[in-house]
Order: structure tokens, then sequence, then C-alpha cells
């Protein structure tokens, strides 16, 4: 299955102009098919808690263009969707999302849409990846997610990175276990094929702010 390309209507957008959005529906069931669907060519089960029949878990979203954040182009970015509280302001946004897609999701993910016009197969892949990753599920102790009692669902959280450090700890303490281990899965080379990751996350970014 061929990825979904942006609509035109959002490349032919002045940059000069007011940013436009246009809900990613189709790209939305692509992301179910190839990363969640266990028959997906790119399955992965490290999004094993991401349900394809949790309708309003995420929703996608296409921009007509990316955004600076701490010195750099931001191409992708999963937010959990949290109105600011008030009457009408709040009413206003979750307006907005049943415009868009028919519900209030619990994430949102908004890739640059002149980003995935360009980019290679493998390059828009790990943008992606990536910002899934983002949609994390509480564990207990032993592993197990935990359940909301009230709803019986997974207790869903934005997820940080795996790792976290900076390059001068590493260079004069040495590297932690969750950093030797990022190490030891870069020498063992990639599953699939190699990426130009050098997209931004607006999601790590506002992290590090």
């Amino acid at each position: 299955m061929n990825r979904p390309m942006p609509p035109d209507a959002l490349l032919d957008i002045d940059p000069l102009d007011p940013m436009g959005f246009e809900p990613a529906h189709e790209l939305k069931g692509w992301i179910l098919q190839t990363f969640i669907d266990e028959q997906g060519e790119l399955h992965n089960p490290d999004h094993a808690h991401i349900s394809p029949w949790d309708d309003d878990l995420f929703k996608v979203l296409w921009a007509s263009k990316g955004f600076i954040k701490a010195e750099q182009v931001v191409l992708g970015q999963t937010e959990k969707f949290a109105p600011m509280a008030g009457g009408w302001r709040k009413a206003r946004q979750e307006k907005q999302m049943i415009d868009w897609f028919g519900c209030v999701p619990k994430f949102i993910i908004t890739i640059d849409a002149w980003f995935a016009h360009k980019a290679s197969d493998v390059d828009f892949c790990s943008l992606i990846e990536h910002e899934l990753y983002h949609i994390g599920a509480k564990r207990d102790e032993d592993g197990n997610y935990l359940v909301s009692q009230s709803t019986g669902e997974y207790k869903y959280y934005l997820r940080g990175h795996d790792v976290e450090e900076f390059y001068g700890v590493v260079q004069r303490y040495g590297a932690s276990e969750s950093v030797q281990k990022m190490v030891e899965l870069a020498n063992d080379g990639p599953t699939i094929s190699r990426a130009n990751i050098a997209h931004a996350c607006g999601t790590c970014l506002l992290k590090l702010a």
C-alpha cells in the first residue's frame, strides 16, 4: 500500500500566508495498516497498546509547513489533546476537533505536508514511527499495562525518549544502561533500512524547553 500524500491545496499555500491544516484520514488508515496491524508490512509490536479499533485514540493532521522551535524546523509533533479550561474556550477547541475528525481524540499527530511530499519512504516512516512512540501506555512493575477502572482503557500518556543524556556526561562518566542499550542497537544495524533522521519533533523540543 503506497503511503498517502498530502493534498495539493496545502502545498500551494504561500509560505508567507497563515498556516493551513487538513485532517489526514487516509494517512491515519495507512499508519494502522502499516505499523499497527499484525499483518502490516512494517508491523511493530512496540505499538501493541495502540488499538486499531480505538478510533479516537489518535488522529492525524497535515500542516502546510513546519515551524521553528529552538532554532530547528519542526516536521512532526504528537500532542495529548488537553483543551484549555474555561467555558467557550474549551468548547471551541473541542468543536474544532469534532469538525475535523468527528470526535475529540486523545492524541493528535501533526505532519509537515512539505516534508511528506519530498521525503523518501524510509525517512517518512522513521518520522511517523517516532511520533507513534510518543503515545505511551503506563505499565506496572511487572510490565503489564495499567487499565483505568472507570473506562477499562489503558492509561495513556505522552511518552518521552528512552535515552536522554548529554554528550559530555557520557564522554566523562561513561554510558548508562539505557545509553549502552542504544549503542548496542545502533551497532547491530537497522532492521528495516537506514533513514536520514534529521527531522525535528515538536514534542521533543517542547519537553526540552
